[in-house]
């Protein structure tokens, strides 16, 4: 009779186990949601992108979740080392946060030959080098076309990354040029010549004065032209 209660108690014990593991959230599934996310978040980016995400703590204790749901957390960038959040709402809410590591292999642009502050990017003047872009600084030209044309804002050595910060566009209008002043307005276009009284790219506001002596302010395009709407 004893060994008969004894066996009946074990096998009860066992359920009960059973039954609390699988009410227990499986951290495989956490972590394996926090890098499907991961990939989601980084797919429109140049090169080879890596994925590593840390495993969590197994003697987290969570309640199983029908639905978990992952997220940035504030401040986080979905690349280099990161953090990824993971939180349940139903049936009992809880929040988990799983360190992880993107890198991403890619081609980016470095200079060929010293560059000068002021001088005009050609194309014989960049070279191509391939790297984890989340090691270099941000905003990491990664396109020749997006150098080519463009003015050198700080003198660069050979070998220098190249970056949006370090070059600007070439002004489409400068100050005190003769411009060709296109007024647009519902049924016409007029065109004038004026003068412009400030500098601007391509797609900003630039300021003109008419032959007539009128102030006017405009768009500017490509070729001295400042395009004025009515």
């Amino acid at each position: 009779m004893k060994t008969l209660l004894a066996t009946l108690l074990f096998m009860f014990m066992q359920i009960a186990v059973a039954q609390t593991d699988g009410l227990r959230q499986d951290p495989a599934v956490v972590r394996q949601i926090a890098e499907q996310f991961l990939h989601a978040q980084t797919r429109g980016l140049p090169g080879h992108v890596s994925i590593s995400v840390n495993k969590l703590d197994p003697r987290l204790d969570l309640a199983s979740c029908a639905a978990p749901q992952a997220f940035m957390p504030s401040g986080s960038r979905v690349w280099g080392k990161t953090t990824v959040g993971i939180r349940c709402t139903v049936p009992t809410p809880w929040t988990v946060y799983i360190q992880a590591k993107v890198s991403v292999v890619a081609d980016y642009i470095v200079t060929a030959a010293p560059l000068a502050q002021g001088q005009i990017v050609s194309a014989t003047d960049l070279a191509t080098m391939q790297g984890d872009l989340t090691t270099l600084p941000t905003g990491i030209i990664t396109d020749a076309a997006q150098a080519i044309g463009r003015t050198v804002t700080l003198s660069l050595q050979a070998g220098s990354a190249l970056r949006q910060d370090s070059l600007r566009s070439q002004p489409a209008v400068q100050q005190g040029q003769t411009v060709r002043l296109v007024s647009v307005g519902p049924g016409f276009q007029v065109s004038s010549e004026g003068q412009a009284l400030t500098s601007a790219s391509e797609g900003q506001l630039v300021q003109a004065r008419t032959q007539a002596g009128q102030m006017i302010r405009g768009i500017a395009k490509a070729g001295g032209v400042i395009e004025v709407s009515y």
